[in-house]
């Protein structure tokens, strides 16, 4: 008798593990960081606003450009974790952009993101061409699977 309380208590902890692993491995966390994506908001932005109407429609930038504060970028990351003790991997990052012309009035709004692995537009529907703003929304992009801006 003793023998087998002994094993249905080794099988009902095994069973307790093997559910609470299970149910760890399927349910996961998910993370959104920065700036989360409004199109209506985005929508909103139109070519000639000014610089205080852009921060009263969409908020205070993720980053602004070095030179001129001409460029403001707004950041928006979301990862997951299928286990608590295990790393975040990105799942999904945007890059809101707004370009103003040298009197502060928007000259153009742009939405990036990842398609097929190359950086897009989302609102004019093309890749960006080279240059130097080019390279610095390819920076943000690049290794889109380690960079965390909000670390």
């Amino acid at each position: 008798m003793r023998r087998y309380q002994s094993l249905l208590v080794r099988l009902a902890s095994a069973a307790a593990l093997a559910s609470s692993v299970a149910a760890c491995n399927g349910v996961g966390e998910e993370f959104r960081r920065g700036y989360v994506v409004d199109e209506r908001a985005i929508a909103q932005v139109k070519k000639g606003m000014s610089a205080d109407q852009v921060l009263q429609t969409l908020g205070t930038p993720s980053t602004v450009s070095t030179v001129g504060n001409r460029n403001w970028y707004y950041i928006s990351q979301k990862s997951r974790r299928t286990l608590q003790f295990m790393g975040e991997q990105v799942v999904d990052q945007q890059v809101t952009a707004v370009y103003f012309d040298p009197g502060l009035r928007v000259e153009r709004v742009a939405l990036y993101g990842l398609q097929d692995g190359k950086v897009f537009d989302f609102i004019s529907r093309t890749t960006p061409a080279g240059g130097e703003e080019s390279s610095f929304i390819g920076q943000i992009f690049k290794g889109v699977t380690s960079f965390n801006p909000f670390s």
